[in-house]
């Protein structure tokens, strides 16, 4: 099949279509790591991330489409916001991974302190 015809046939998935694949990309993880702070204007994003004003103003409103971050106007400035409500879905995704580590090394824990006793009894 000509590659042509097979990038054709490949599924591809919006950015904006869910959280999950909005804060894939890790420019947009990086504005939501600015925003934790609070409210900021899309300038003061540009210049903690050396970021241009256009490549930030895109991930603000992919992030906006996805309601993880919410924009007032104060005057000529668009301040943003992180709603961090919107990323639940994520972190209770994450939770049940989360256990699963943790018994992981409940149980590496368990063993290790076995092979401290077997060394302490020699």
């Amino acid at each position: 099949m000509p590659i042509s015809e097979y990038v054709g046939a490949v599924a591809r998935s919006s950015t904006t279509s869910d959280v999950f694949n909005a804060i894939a990309e890790a420019r947009r993880r990086e504005i939501l790591d600015a925003l934790i702070t609070g409210e900021k204007a899309v300038g003061a994003i540009v210049n903690d991330l050396s970021m241009s004003q256009p490549q930030v103003s895109k991930h603000l409103r992919v992030l906006s489409e996805v309601g993880l971050v919410r924009c007032r106007a104060e005057g000529r400035r668009r301040l943003y916001r992180l709603e961090p409500a919107r990323l639940r879905p994520m972190h209770e995704w994450l939770t049940s991974y989360e256990q699963a580590w943790n018994d992981r090394l409940d149980r590496m824990d368990d063993y290790l302190q076995e092979l401290r006793r077997r060394e302490r009894a020699r």
